[in-house]
């Protein structure tokens, strides 16, 4: 795990696809008005032409529902194949897992590709400072000047003994989870003891955290969503690739994490973060295991952020993913 100096506009939360298809059949259910209104709001969200929501008589209400739902089902659908389709350029050897999540903060529709369960590393870092934030706020009182010292090294300079220090302020693995749940993370587990880094989590939560910290519909205020963003913004130097691969100029804000595995020496490299094209903000996280060295990861995972974005963008991802090796690949060198 990395030591101290080496190594989320409007959002909405992640559209949970099981939860969308629920939702959007109740709401269908209602009547021909009810649905139309969601399928076109659904609609603007894909670019696809606009759709009017009045009733036509040659249809029978029952028959518009299931063509609204149908239609609706399938626009959201279409965000993952497009971010499946953009992960075949995405090169995976070996024993490498990768598994990606992109969402555009204007529109607040998503794209996840995976759904495996990853080793957090030192991303867990921001979800620490999160919950430590969330602890004060629910207390009515501030980080001390300790914490504050322990937050700037933690997340700026991936500092591991800050990290550990902040993790038993917060109550280890229980503190997490408990705040996790107010955040919205279904799928990420603290782990065990002193052991923050092995904290398991999935790409989708990933991004939900994420909008916690860069979105309006928080649980933190607004002030502590601006101070963990600042932190962020402001990664040490040799720390800042990544999702950053994704982004446009210097628009972007980020954490990494990294972790050789003494069980098989391959490591674990991840990236969480907003990143800024062309002015237009995505929230996008990339998590893989079983990569040979650092620098596989990284490249593996700055070719998954670049795949991820262009699901919105309509970038040549497998050119951006050539691109990103080549440039990881001569850095290495």
């Amino acid at each position: 795990m990395e030591s101290s100096r080496a190594a989320r506009r409007r959002a909405r939360r992640v559209p949970r696809r099981s939860l969308t298809y629920t939702a959007l059949a109740c709401v269908a259910v209602v009547g021909a008005t009810a649905g139309g209104t969601v399928y076109v709001k659904a609609q603007a969200h894909t670019g696809s032409g606009a759709v009017s929501s009045a009733a036509t008589p040659s249809v029978s209400p029952s028959t518009a529902t299931t063509t609204q739902e149908a239609a609706v089902a399938e626009s959201v659908v279409d965000l993952d194949e497009k971010l499946a389709d953009a992960m075949t350029s995405v090169r995976v050897t070996g024993a490498q897992k990768v598994s990606a999540a992109v969402l555009d903060l204007e529109s607040g529709d998503s794209a996840v590709h995976g759904d495996g369960a990853f080793d957090t590393a030192s991303i867990v870092k921001v979800d620490i400072l999160a919950a430590l934030l969330l602890r004060h706020q629910e207390a009515g009182t501030r980080l001390s000047a300790r914490e504050k010292a322990y937050a700037t090294t933690m997340i700026e300079n991936s500092d591991n003994a800050s990290a550990s220090a902040l993790w038993d302020t917060i109550g280890k693995a229980a503190g997490l989870d408990a705040a996790n749940r107010t955040f919205g993370l279904t799928g990420t587990a603290g782990g065990d003891g002193a052991l923050w880094g092995l904290t398991r989590t999935t790409a989708s939560d990933q991004l939900t955290l994420l909008q916690q910290v860069f979105g309006d519909d928080s649980k933190l205020s607004e002030a502590s969503r601006s101070y963990l963003q600042d932190l962020m913004g402001q990664i040490e130097a040799d720390q800042r690739w990544g999702v950053s691969a994704a982004a446009d100029g210097s628009g972007w804000a980020l954490k990494n994490g990294w972790l050789p595995r003494s069980t098989t020496g391959l490591w674990d490299v991840n990236s969480i973060g907003r990143v800024s094209v062309a002015g237009h903000g995505y929230l996008v996280a990339v998590l893989s295991n079983g990569n040979s060295t650092q620098a596989q990861g990284i490249s593996l995972v700055e070719s998954a952020a670049k795949a991820a974005v262009s699901v919105f963008t309509g970038e040549d991802a497998s050119a951006s993913a050539s691109a990103s090796a080549s440039a990881t690949s001569a850095a290495a060198r």
